[in-house]
């Protein structure tokens, strides 16, 4: 740190956003090539189908995953320029909206308000946890 500052301070909410996507939707794909040929197994698939279902699986995983790594930074990195503090309730916003935002596709209310209540405590406990 320089003068109070923090590298971060300086680099773009865009940088940290793709740089965020890429390290987590590789690991989504790797976690896709993982999990894939076991739930293939698991449907008897064999062959081409096969090969084909972990390839999706692959896709959707890291897909996933850069999506909600790309919307959670992008939100705390925001918010922590807008409120111009480095706190857990950064964290807190960040993973709620992260945690709705992929939750939105299922269309219930409850199950949204649940996925972002639950991820931003997931968040704010790293948060914490990491915190000096």
């Amino acid at each position: 740190m320089e003068g109070g500052r923090e590298i971060a301070d300086d680099v773009p909410c865009s940088s940290l956003a793709v740089d965020s996507i890429l390290r987590i939707g590789t690991a989504g794909a790797i976690w896709g090539l993982c999990i894939g040929p076991y739930d293939a197994r698991k449907q008897g698939l064999t062959g081409v189908a096969r090969a084909s279902f972990v390839l999706k699986s692959v896709g959707k995983m890291g897909f996933q995953s850069g999506l909600f790594a790309g919307i959670f930074s992008t939100t705390q990195c925001g918010i922590q320029r807008y409120r111009r503090k480095k706190d857990m309730l950064n964290a807190s916003i960040a993973g709620a909206v992260a945690g709705a935002a992929i939750a939105v596709r299922t269309r219930s209310l409850t199950q949204v308000i649940g996925m972002a209540v639950l991820v931003s405590a997931i968040t704010t406990a790293a948060d914490v946890s990491t915190a000096n």
